[in-house]
């Protein structure tokens, strides 16, 4: 499948998309269910996750810690504000670096690609330090390394 594509829109946008073959519901799924978020939400080699609540559904939370013997830990949490099953999830988060960052707004589309999935999310962050800021994690390259596991679990 096409590898990650990310790409910035203004000071405030982060646009990130990436095929995936597997159907949109599988891909979907994979964002919801923790079972399945703890086998390819880690980012690049080495990371763990130890602890993985996700409450999918209005309102509801999730918290996500990850360890690496290496580079420490950190967590991220947040909040859904809607989903649309197999189709979009609405989420606002936060990460801990341990200091926390500002709110970042998510929304992550699922799109029918013919036997794929498109998957866009669309991140609106409080202002262009805070867009540089979450550029300058790699988290490009950790979210290709996880996105490559996903391929396999979906």
């Amino acid at each position: 499948m096409v590898k990650l594509q990310l790409t910035t829109e203004d000071d405030l946008h982060i646009v990130i998309t990436r095929r995936f073959a597997a159907a949109p519901e599988l891909v979907y799924r994979a964002h919801t269910e923790p079972k399945l978020i703890r086998q390819w939400m880690l980012g690049p080699e080495g990371w763990t996750m130890p602890s993985c609540v996700c409450d999918a559904r209005p309102g509801g939370a999730f918290r996500y810690e990850w360890t690496n013997p290496k580079f420490g830990s950190f967590h991220i949490t947040g909040e859904f504000r809607a989903l649309q099953p197999y189709s979009r999830i609405e989420h606002v988060e936060r990460m801990f670096l341990p200091e926390r960052t500002p709110d970042n707004h998510v929304v992550t589309r699922f799109e029918a690609d013919g036997a794929a999935t498109l998957m866009t999310m669309r991140m609106t962050l409080p202002d262009a330090e805070a867009r540089a800021k979450m550029l300058a994690t790699g988290m490009e390259h950790g979210l290709e390394a996880s996105y490559a596991r996903l391929e396999a679990v979906s």
